[in-house]
This record gives structure tokens, sequence and C-alpha cells, in this order.
């Protein structure tokens, strides 16, 4: 098991970045790109426990892959889980929490607990590409919500 942890501290109230995340929609505004990301399922304005979004997503030198999710674990304005049900991973749970941070800040954790299948080639490929692109990934992220909110 493999675990990712980013921590990003932005200048906006709780409420509105919680807003923000707590909209599955918003997802594809911080995906990168050149992952191709298309949501599948009808979503609601607004998530709940037990909401399951398919989508597809093209992962480098691996093709397009779909992927089923499920939200559960939520504390509204705090956090939420998103964890794998079907997809590219043997396992994947995206733990995600908002913290307030002085007057009008928010610290913004992710912790993604995950596994890939096929054993020793899958620890292999992680160190050598899955690790990096989850990197990338989480890079834009930071990049784009505080292009959004600064």
């Amino acid at each position: 098991m493999y675990r990712l942890e980013r921590n990003i501290t932005l200048d906006i109230d709780p409420i509105i970045l919680w807003d923000f995340i707590a909209t599955p929609r918003n997802l594809d505004q911080i995906t990168p790109p050149e992952l191709e990301f298309k949501i599948l399922s009808e979503i609601p304005e607004e998530m709940y426990n037990g909401l399951q979004i398919s989508y597809e997503i093209s992962i480098p030198l691996f093709g397009r892959k779909r992927w089923l999710t499920e939200i559960s674990e939520i504390v509204p304005g705090e956090s939420f889980v998103d964890l794998q049900i079907e997809g590219p991973y043997k396992h994947w749970r995206h733990f995600h929490q908002l913290l307030p941070v002085g007057n009008n800040a928010s610290c913004m954790i992710d912790q993604i607990d995950y596994e890939l299948p096929y054993g020793p080639i899958g620890g292999i490929a992680n160190r050598l590409i899955v690790q990096n692109q989850l990197n990338t990934i989480f890079d834009y992220r930071e990049k784009t919500l505080r292009q959004i909110f600064q």
C-alpha cells in the first residue's frame, strides 16, 4: 500500500472551498487536460453518501480506463472519502479534508492510500511511473485551485 499526501493553504473561506469541492462536476476543472477526464454518469449538484460516479480517464502508457468511485464518510463542510469501486487500482481511497486557518483561509488535505495490481510488477510501475503521474496530477490541482481562488 502506498500513500500520497498533499496539503495546500488557500486564502479562501472554508465554506466557499467546500462548496467547490463538494460539487462533483468541478472535478474536471482541476484535472489535467491530458487525462481527458469525462464523467459518464448523471451527477447531482451536490454529493451525498453513497453517490457513485462513473467516469473515463486516459492514463499515459495505459490507455483509456473506466473508473467508478463512491462518495462516503461525508462530514459536511469538513471532509469526505472517495473510494474506487472499479478501476485501474487494486485499492484507492482518497480522503479529502478542509481545515480553517486563521480568519479567512483553508488548509485542504488530500490523503490517498492506493495499491496497484500485479504484485511486484505493480510496485515497479509505482516507482517508475504511477507515483510521478499522481504527483503531476496533484501539482496541477494545486496550481489550478490557486488560480481559481487567489
